[in-house]
Parts: C-alpha cells; sequence; structure tokens
C-alpha cells in the first residue's frame, strides 16, 4: 500500500444538516436550525484529511449555494474534490435533524445525492487508492447504486480494501430485502464493517439477536465487523475468532450524537491504514467518537484532532 497516493476514497452521500438548536426536543418542537456540512462519507473524508491523510470524495451535489456550501468546507481541510459533480437538474440533499444525545430523529430531503456516474470514478483513481470506503445510504438508490458496486469490484482487482459503514434506515431505503440483497453483493467482497445496534434492528429486525445479525453478515464473506453500542462501547467480532468487547470512554456531557458513529469509523480506519494493533485501532476510533459527542455538528475546526488522539 505504500505506493498507493490517496489513503482514502470515499464514495456516497454529500449533503447539508440542519441540526435543531434546542437539545432533546422532537423537530416539530425545534424552533431553529444551524447548517452542517453532512453525509457520512463526507464526514469521514473530512475527518481522515483533518488527520493529516490523503483523502479523495466522490459525490454529487447541486448546483446551488447548498452545494457551494459543501464545496467549500471540504476545500477548507483538503479533501480532494476534483471528482464531485454539480448537477444542474437536481437540488443539493438536505436532512432535518434533531439535537439529541440519543438516536437522532430526521426528515430526509434527497435528491442529487444519488446521482453519482460511472465517469466519477476512473480506474486511475481506484488504483491509486488504498481504501474504499462507502454506505448503506449510498447504496439504497440509483445511479449510485449500480456505480458504487461495479466499482468496488474494480477496486479489489487493484488491491484495494473496502469498507462500508451499514448506516440503514428504512427512511431511505423502504424495501428491506432489497436492502439485505444489494448489501449481501457488498458483504461478499469482504469490507471492513462498521454497524450500530439501531442499524441491525432496523435491517434485520427487532427480534434477531446481535450473535445472529453478526454470523449473518460474516457468513457473506466478512471477516472484521466493527458493532458499536453507543455508551455501552463497541464489540469487534472477527470470523471464527471469540469477539472483543470494549467499553465506551467516559464523557462528562453529551452535546450531540450526530456523526459520532463516523468519527468512530474515521479513527478506526486512520488506524488501519497506519497499520496499528487491533487494540490501539479501538481506542483511537473511541477516542475520536468521544471528542465528537463533546461538539454540536461535526468535529470543529480549533481543534488539533492527531495531537488529542495520540498523545
Amino acid at each position: 500500500m505504500e505506493n498507493k497516493k490517496i489513503d482514502i476514497l470515499c464514495i456516497g452521500e454529500a449533503l447539508v444538516d440542519f441540526i435543531g438548536h434546542q437539545p432533546d426536543v422532537s423537530l416539530s418542537l425545534t424552533k431553529d436550525y444551524h447548517r452542517y456540512i453532512g453525509g457520512s462519507p463526507t464526514n469521514v473524508a473530512m475527518n481522515m484529511a483533518r488527520l493529516g491523510l490523503n483523502a479523495t470524495l466522490i459525490a454529487t451535489i447541486g448546483k446551488d449555494g447548498l452545494g457551494d456550501y459543501i464545496l467549500e468546507r471540504l476545500n477548507e481541510v483538503q479533501v480532494n474534490t476534483a471528482l464531485i459533480r454539480k448537477d444542474e437538474s437536481k437540488p443539493t440533499s438536505s436532512i432535518f435533524i434533531s439535537r439529541t444525545s440519543g438516536t437522532p430523529e430526521f426528515i430526509p430531503y434527497l435528491s442529487a445525492d444519488s446521482e453519482i456516474i460511472d465517469a466519477q470514478i476512473p480506474d486511475h483513481i481506484l488504483e491509486q487508492a488504498k481504501l474504499f470506503h462507502t454506505t448503506s445510504f449510498s447504496l439504497s438508490r440509483n445511479p449510485a447504486q449500480k456505480t458504487i458496486l461495479n466499482a468496488a469490484k474494480k477496486a479489489l482487482r487493484f488491491n484495494c480494501k473496502l469498507s462500508i459503514d451499514v448506516n440503514y434506515s428504512e427512511k431511505i431505503w423502504p424495501d428491506r430485502s432489497e436492502a439485505i440483497k444489494v448489501l449481501g453483493k457488498y458483504f461478499s467482497k469482504n469490507p471492513l464493517v462498521k454497524i450500530s445496534q439501531d442499524d441491525i434492528s432496523r435491517l434485520f429486525g427487532v427480534t434477531i439477536t446481535i450473535e445472529e445479525a453478526l454470523q449473518k453478515i460474516h457468513d457473506y464473506g466478512v471477516d472484521l465487523i466493527c458493532l458499536t453500542l453507543g455508551k455501552d462501547g463497541v464489540i469487534v467480532s472477527q470470523n471464527g475468532q471469540p469477539s472483543i468487547i470494549k467499553p465506551a470512554k467516559e464523557i462528562k456531557e453529551v452535546k450531540d450524537a450526530t456523526g459520532a458513529g463516523d468519527a468512530f469509523w474515521s479513527g478506526f480506519l486512520f488506524s488501519y491504514i497506519k497499520n496499528f494493533s487491533l487494540s490501539k485501532s479501538l481506542d483511537v476510533a473511541q477516542s475520536l467518537s468521544a471528542l465528537k459527542l463533546q461538539h454540536v455538528g461535526r468535529l470543529p475546526n480549533n481543534i488539533n484532532i492527531l495531537s488529542s488522539l495520540l498523545h
């Protein structure tokens, strides 16, 4: 991997999150919102760039003010935006989100984010990438779904490791059986998998046990799964080995849970690229997630993320 110039290629949704200003109230009671750049692949790309890695984001936005805002924020932290496409016929996607310490309520207004096409992911880019990261959200609609699955198949041929955050929601992908089928195709390529307890319940149903859900994913050919449990920590399941359970780091005040999973996975993928041990990788991932939980929106600009994690 030393000869590859792109540390991580993130493919998927770039959108604007409007996060409620009033804490711990429903959207119906939220009076005003603050604007933040959002989308799980976008968050991961920005976090990785701020950790000093070479991060490229492939996404589609509208040719509008919100799209311009997204590009400005990405360029501020030096994410490579050359493969982000502006769609002239569809507006930039946005999501309204409640501010909460738990699982947030949200209303999506989706449009341009799914318009990712083959031309945005040329072979020479895949050849240069160490990691190829996407999400369940990104795979929920075409043409992005077909584009990402095709690119993932090519990425494997170029010795590029795959990754996915299974951030499944029926609001984004109503057909659960289709979602399982499509995700199964991606799982069969042995990606690094991040999934939350909420994702498991939404994707497989509330009656399934954690052990049964993890085994279902392993059965597709996945070697490593990180199951995040919020305040209860994380379980790492490696196929055929005993699970590792690590408690969460103590936090005095949780200000906003939105993006905490992305922060965790950014820390884990950063550690994977740096060839850290699994134990150290989890420590870095949980440290970055804890840092995020103490701030509303994304991680603030004035924090030296790397020194916070490694010292």
